[in-house]
């Protein structure tokens, strides 16, 4: 046997292993809907648990399918069809939540910007010991330090 022929049939799967295939598929793509739930709420411990569960579902569906990259992908007979368009759905997802997450980091970059203060003469208004009112004016040599 030549290398060619057990690398086709290794990507032509018997009914039970493209079935146990398409169930990590399906989970795969609940837990990216799950993720972006929690994107959207900030739920940081369950988006954690989300990321695990993606991680383990994305290395089990490679060692299944001995697809690692696309063009890994290319290479599947035609029983994969479903398989390849459910895993560029799930890319699709994927993306979707990538961009929720830089949009949050836009906004927090944003914010932090707003609070720093890059002109040297404007005042703050901070609170004193008592709980009083004080306008700060600020000076070249506390922005040098």
């Amino acid at each position: 046997m030549d290398t060619t022929d057990s690398i086709e049939t290794a990507f032509k799967p018997n009914p039970a292993v493209l079935y146990d295939v398409m169930q990590r598929v399906e989970s795969l793509e609940s837990v990216l809907e799950q993720e972006f739930e929690a994107l959207k709420i900030q739920d940081l411990d369950h988006l954690d648990r989300l990321l695990n569960a993606k991680n383990t579902l994305l290395e089990e569906i490679g060692k299944m399918t001995g697809v690692q990259s696309p063009k890994d992908a290319d290479e599947l007979d035609d029983s994969w069809q479903n398989f390849r368009s459910k895993m560029l759905y799930c890319r699709n997802l994927h993306r979707r939540n990538e961009i929720l997450i830089l949009r949050k980091l836009d906004a927090i970059r944003g914010a932090l910007k707003s609070l720093q203060i890059t002109d040297p003469s404007s005042s703050v208004e901070v609170y004193d010991r008592l709980g009083k009112l004080n306008r700060i004016k600020r000076s070249r040599n506390y922005m040098a330090t």
